[in-house]
């Protein structure tokens, strides 16, 4: 990799104020790398109508595809912690208030994992309330 020169440049205060403003979702570490990263994309860009076309598109796509991702599984895992929390705290209240033997809890455990492998992990509860309601 070639060494960086040192290069002035000068600026108009509010571009200034978008290049500070806008280095956390560049994921810049630095004004230079900021501009640095802006020069690239709008040379790929302006690329577009050339046979550079596919490198820089390419690796834009890769870019926003992952950045999709990686916010998507940010929220889903977000999600299900709060979830399993909930879980917890309402397992730990029925086990409080509920007078049921240790194998009627492993005859339970072995039907609800097969319920929920059997429905992909959709409950309804009017069906739970009929199964515990029959005699």
């Amino acid at each position: 990799m070639a060494k960086k020169e040192k290069q002035a440049v000068w600026l108009y205060p509010e571009v200034k104020e978008l290049l500070t403003t806008h280095m956390a979702a560049a994921n810049a570490m630095s004004q230079s790398d900021f501009i640095e990263k802006a020069i690239r994309f709008y040379a790929g860009y302006l690329d577009c109508n050339s046979e550079n076309m596919t490198e820089y598109l390419g690796e834009t796509v890769s870019a926003v595809i992952d950045g999709i991702v990686k916010g998507s599984e940010r929220r889903i895992s977000r999600a299900l912690f709060k979830l399993a929390v909930q879980s917890a705290i309402q397992s730990h209240i029925l086990a409080a208030v509920t007078d049921v033997d240790e194998t009627d809890v492993g005859k339970l455990y072995g039907m609800c994992t097969e319920d929920v492998r059997r429905t992909n992990g959709i409950i309804d509860f009017r069906n739970a309330y009929k199964y515990q309601k029959e005699d």
